[in-house]
């Protein structure tokens, strides 16, 4: 192509090429502030603002023509569309502030309260022959009647917003993601607000010339959900959004060219096409994505199960047994004998599994839980042959907090309902240092490093050494002094408060 051809080519096409320009530049400037309302919340808002628009423009139409007798013009209008969408902003606060309704419900009324204000007006016969609203136009999109000074409103609009953002980068990241550490450290959360609401009524405005008022929210939250879902970082998220409104507005544009159809529904079509691709095939937050998480997931209630399993018998197992009598629904067995094989708590050996140390001591845990919680639910009054399987579910509930509560509840039983032994308390006696005596079993020694009440009470002094024996009919400790012989019985408060050395 010749520059003649060149030439040639723009004047035929001048209005296509203004409807690429204006549709390039609303839609990075939408991408870009929509990431600020996902982030933010306020999706609805942004409606709330496109709707209530319409009352700015009645209203700059009646006040420059009806009262004044002058000619409305786009930089008018749009500072009439900017004053409603912050009235509205405005409107919201005080109702949400002043009365106990919550701010969606708030939203809801003013906007549609405001956007009804504006049909009103426009309705009445004596003002509809001063106002010359394309309803066509504001409601699906006008983006082939874009003229040389909507491009320049629109490009000074990109300044101002794009101006804004790189300016404000820091304050509209900490509102986003913390607004309360914002306001501590002297950020004006409630200006950044109103800023960023202004910046979302001038896209808005200027966006309702490419895909309308119904659809212009489609534009700002789209491409910014797209990006939300492949980048945790605030600037990638930006870029993404950015590149995602313009791909959606040039591939929907084409679209209506060669469907024959208006270009705003188009455009929303593909950037929702986007979305859903993206949507489907995000390789941390897609769908697919989730679905081979959750297919290969091994829950923990499982892998507990099969640990127990396997210590039940006397710490080793054939896997086909494991698999035969270990199992969960929609979970694989199989899987989980995988996951345990690589976190080093279960090893192969001769056809069989076994646990490991580091297993062992799990299964363990877990089977102190689990006689703990049976002895608990027939302290409760449940029958002994019904504690089993309720404590099957409980035991799972075996954080070291909450087990050590349960067996100081209920006294350090040493058997649960069915006579097996509790294990002992292992955790804080291995980890050495100070332990109540209460945790001693029979056959224990050690050294008292603190008596506390018991010092008076019993006698015992601190850097006795003593012989722990069985526990009594009243679940007493019974205990003789190595050094003096004296026998002492100690009851449950008092071991409690007696800190001793195990040797």
């Amino acid at each position: 192509m010749n520059h003649a051809d060149l030439i040639e080519w723009h004047v035929n096409n001048a209005g296509m090429i203004k409807a690429l320009i204006a549709g390039s530049l609303i839609s990075v400037a939408c991408g870009v502030i929509g990431c600020f309302i996902i982030l933010r919340r306020m999706s609805f808002l942004a409606d709330a603002v496109a709707h209530s628009m319409l009352a700015g423009v009645v209203g700059s139409y009646l006040i420059l023509r009806a009262v004044f007798g002058f000619q409305a013009n786009s930089i008018i209008i749009l500072i009439g569309a900017l004053f409603a969408g912050l009235l509205t902003v405005v409107l919201i606060g005080i109702v949400t502030k002043v009365s106990r309704v919550k701010e969606d419900a708030a939203i809801g009324i003013m906007y549609t309260g405001i956007f009804a204000l504006g049909g009103f007006f426009a309705s009445i016969k004596a003002f509809s022959k001063y106002i010359d609203v394309d309803l066509v136009g504001f409601i699906a999109g006008s983006v082939v009647a874009t003229t040389i000074g909507d491009l320049w409103m629109l490009a000074i609009v990109c300044c101002i917003v794009f101006g804004a953002v790189i300016l404000f980068y820091r304050q509209l990241l900490l509102t986003c993601f913390d607004p309360v550490m914002a306001a501590s450290i002297g950020v004006p959360v409630l200006a950044i607000d109103y800023l960023l609401t202004a910046c979302t009524s001038l896209v808005v405005v200027c966006g309702v010339n490419i895909v309308g008022v119904i659809l212009v929210v489609a534009l700002l939250i789209t491409p910014a959900a797209t990006a939300y879902l492949l980048f945790d970082r605030l600037n990638r998220m930006l870029i993404a959004s950015a590149f995602f409104g313009l791909l959606g507005f040039w591939s929907g544009y084409f679209v209506s060219m060669w469907t024959g159809n208006a270009p705003g529904p188009s455009v929303v079509v593909m950037s929702t096409f986007i979305f859903l691709l993206t949507l489907a095939c995000a390789p941390k937050y897609g769908m697919i994505a989730d679905w081979l998480r959750k297919r290969n997931q091994v829950p923990q209630e499982l892998v507990e199960d099969i640990m127990a399993f396997i210590l039940k018998n006397g710490g080793e197992a054939s896997p086909q047994r494991i698999i035969d009598s270990v199992s969960l629904a929609n979970y694989s067995t199989k899987q989980a004998l995988s996951r345990l094989e690589k976190t080093d708590e279960i090893e192969s050996e001769n056809e069989f599994i076994r646990l490991t140390k580091q297993g062992r001591r799990t299964a363990r845990k877990l089977q102190r839980a689990h006689r703990l919680w049976e002895t608990y639910l027939e302290s409760t009054g449940m029958s002994p042959d019904q504690v089993h399987a309720a404590a099957h579910v409980l035991e799972h509930v075996n954080d070291e907090e909450a087990v050590d509560y349960l067996d100081h509840k209920l006294g350090h039983p040493l058997t649960d309902p069915h006579g097996a032994e509790i294990p002992e308390d292992f955790v804080h006696i291995e980890a050495g240092g100070l332990i109540r005596l209460s945790l001693l079993r029979e056959g224990d020694s050690a050294v008292v490093e603190d008596a506390g009440p018991a010092s008076e009470t019993l006698g015992i002094e601190n850097g006795a050494k003593i012989q722990i024996g069985p526990r009594d009919s009243d679940n007493k400790w019974t205990a003789v002094n190595s050094v003096t012989g004296e026998e002492l019985s100690i009851d449950h408060d008092a071991a409690d408060h007696i800190w001793v050395i195990k040797k």
